[in-house]
């Protein structure tokens, strides 16, 4: 078992690579009376193209099929489903799918070692049938139509279609009522043998819990014990193109007030540390965009805006920039937010006290064991490695490279949204 010192922040991970590959990450808190377990394979939606372990030809599945078999994962051979187990010890357990990967967890204050031996089964045991398959289309298809009026999923839907020419972050994560019709008992046997390998897997432990004891109960495990084998994954993806698939997109919708997102599409630049540059680029947004930004007071002066926010994320090496707002002048909101961001002015004093706050909220952040797993998480899926020197790179930040990395960015490489009111359903 290994130690990583997490520096500046008082606290240590706890990792251990199995034989059969699954790897292993544990936060102990003395402080704590709780604790959370998330089991997380490496595969999400856009996971589509690949060779099924044993089989020598490729296969395309469904959309929506990673959603599909998290949803199956949860109906057990023995009757006994996790939410039923997790209430009779007084705790919780869920499940959910992104793009990039499919977690399950339980969370709760006792019982920490009966739980543990029971994600590990149950997420080990899959149990498909034809009957049990077809009956999850209904659910899932009604779960889907759900958000056929969530205008902000759609609105998020439409700016991914914008930016992106073939990656399939542009597909629902659910997929379509048609796809999933698509689904079969053997297509997520087929999927599940090749993406639920121990290999492909990541166990995290957050809260009360000792680390010696947790690496017992996981190695004892029976169902962990059998489970698959350490192939490689053999899987196809379609390149994506630099350039954004459409400059603007618009449609109605029965709102009450106009909504847009606008996007732009940041390739990672060469010989940039793919963490600082993502940095950069929010230190970047914070500074001309933030809570307590001029272009903020001056856009709800002038009454342009009733909502706005922003977020970046990693989809490979693109770093995607997006903004949301709901505004009464939406056309003259976008070109203000371009103006903005060409003119990128800011005191040198104000990065410096962002720093301040983002190792603040750094100290803060690893006073939860939640949380603390989802940057540790996002540390794996993005950087493929923990980054337990955080605070001090957050010092390192200096207002020279920021300017270079903001001269960098190729602002023409954006696309917009608009979301007109209208009495009718969206055209």
């Amino acid at each position: 078992m290994k130690e990583i010192k997490l520096s500046g922040l008082d606290q240590s991970v706890f990792t251990e690579k199995l034989e059969n590959g699954l790897e292993v990450y544990m936060i102990p808190y003395t402080n704590k009376t709780n604790y959370s377990m998330h089991y997380i394979t490496k595969y999400g939606s856009i996971n589509q193209t690949f060779i099924p372990v044993g089989q020598k030809e490729k296969i395309t599945i469904p959309d929506g099929t990673a959603h599909f078999l998290e949803h199956k994962m949860f109906e057990q051979e023995d009757g006994m489903d996790p939410f039923t187990f997790a209430t009779q010890s007084g705790t919780s357990s869920n499940a959910s799918t992104s793009y990039q990967i499919t977690r399950y967890y339980f969370e709760g204050t006792n019982c920490f070692k009966e739980n543990l031996d029971y994600l590990l089964t149950y997420v080990h045991s899959p149990y498909f049938t034809e009957e049990n398959v077809e009956k999850e289309k209904g659910i899932i298809k009604e779960e889907i139509r759900q958000y056929d009026d969530e205008i902000d999923w759609i609105l998020d839907e439409e700016l991914r279609k914008s930016l992106f020419q073939n990656d399939a972050t542009r597909i629902d994560i659910a997929g379509t009522v048609e796809s999933i019709q698509k689904i079969t008992k053997e297509i997520l046997y087929q999927t599940y043998n090749t993406y639920y390998q121990p290999s492909n897997m990541v166990l995290f432990l957050s809260g009360c819990f000792d680390p010696k004891e947790a690496l017992s109960v996981i190695k004892k495990n029976k169902a962990l014990a059998k489970a698959g084998t350490k192939e490689p994954i053999r899987e196809e993806k379609e390149e994506e193109p630099v350039e954004v698939n459409r400059k603007e997109y618009r449609f109605s919708f029965p709102v009450v007030h106009p909504k847009v997102a606008y996007g732009i599409k940041v390739p990672l630049p060469k010989e940039m540390d793919k963490y600082k540059f993502y940095l950069y680029v929010g230190m970047i947004l914070s500074l001309l965009f933030g809570l307590a930004s001029p272009f903020r007071e001056r856009m709800k002066k002038e009454k342009k805006m009733t909502s706005f926010y922003y977020e970046r994320n990693w989809v490979g090496n693109y770093l995607i920039i997006e903004f949301y707002a709901e505004s009464p002048e939406a056309e003259s909101l976008i070109e203000e937010l371009k103006k903005e961001l060409r003119k990128g002015t800011w005191k040198e004093e104000d990065m410096n006290r962002l720093k301040k706050v983002w190792i603040s909220s750094e100290v803060l952040m690893v006073d939860n064991i939640s949380a603390t797993i989802d940057n540790l998480l996002e540390d794996l899926i993005d950087y493929q490695k923990l980054i337990p020197n955080k605070v001090e790179i957050y010092q390192s930040l200096n207002n020279e490279e920021l300017k270079e990395v903001y001269h960098s960015l190729p602002l023409d490489n954006d696309c917009v949204v608009y979301v007109d009111p209208s009495t009718k359903e969206m055209e």
